[in-house]
């Protein structure tokens, strides 16, 4: 009979990493690409423009060396990736607050903390809840503060097999606001390439389905919450987001058929993504000023 393994709670006892410092010049590069790589129109960002929520994701990027990736992808340390054995790692959502937003090709300031960790049970076994501050500032004014809410599990767990595709059961949204898009392998890598993400689940096909047991490549997270908020961007650019929340549910997968759904209100909208298989694989709440 094997041993018990400890609990996770018992690995971060006494992990307590201190708060980190990065800088960034936020140069218009990155902003210009995603919106290639969306083919949003105006794609050529100029300095002083504000960046839209949550695209602050492109800048303050972390490049470990080619020696320091585990076998998945994923760096095998980080300040503040919990010290578990065979560590998995799941975005779960997060939050966000914005004073005002910050702007392209000024200095910037991140200051990053650990917020709390807590270790919970669910159908699949015990997870660990990381959840991540990061206070941005601009000229010595507090723009935004983001969480990030990252799952941790010890081990390998199998991907959810969805049906086979079948466009025709695809109902269509009744939300005011919609954002088609079908994912294929090469925007995936492109965002891979731009968020610095090197998790092999988003493009190499046979380590998704070999290694982890996906049917194919899994869409980002962060892709998802991007797009959700392309939604009241787009159709209230006059209106600027003071909060935003969003929660990533259910993974979606290259090639499939996905719409960002919103219905606006006047104090903000609701938000999801939806594809055959699910009407809520992510959801998101925004308030505007």
């Amino acid at each position: 009979m094997l041993p018990t393994p400890p609990p996770l709670s018992s690995y971060v006892e006494s992990w307590t990493p201190g708060p980190v410092t990065d800088g960034d010049s936020l140069p218009t590069g990155p902003v210009t690409a995603l919106s290639a790589v969306l083919d949003l129109p105006g794609a050529v960002a100029e300095a002083g423009e504000p960046l839209p929520p949550l695209w602050h994701w492109l800048y303050f990027l972390n490049w470990p060396a080619g020696r320091d990736l585990g076998a998945d992808g994923h760096p095998l340390h980080g300040h503040f990736l919990p010290p578990i054995p065979h560590r998995q790692r799941m975005w779960a959502g997060g939050r966000c607050e914005v004073a005002e937003p910050l702007r392209l090709g000024e200095p910037a300031e991140r200051v990053s903390s650990l917020s709390s960790v807590t270790a919970k049970h669910g159908r699949t076994g015990e997870m660990l809840f990381v959840t991540e501050r990061r206070a941005f500032r601009q000229h010595g004014r507090m723009c935004l503060v983001e969480e990030q809410d990252i799952v941790y599990r010890s081990g390998r767990g199998a991907g959810q097999h969805p049906g086979p595709i079948d466009e025709s059961a695809f109902p269509r949204p009744e939300d005011p606001w919609q954002l088609p898009l079908r994912p294929d392998p090469a925007l995936l890598f492109r965002f891979s390439a731009l968020t610095a993400n090197a998790h092999r689940i988003h493009y190499d096909t046979p380590y998704c389905r070999d290694e982890e047991g996906y049917p194919g490549l899994v869409v980002h997270g962060p892709l998802l919450a991007l797009l959700m908020l392309e939604l009241p961007r787009r159709h209230t650019p006059e209106r600027q987001v003071r909060t935003l929340s969003y929660r990533l549910r259910r993974p979606v997968f290259g090639g499939e058929r996905l719409v960002a759904c919103g219905t606006p209100s006047e104090q903000g909208a609701e938000l999801r993504v939806a594809t055959h298989r699910e009407a809520r694989h992510a959801t998101a709440q925004v308030a505007f000023v």
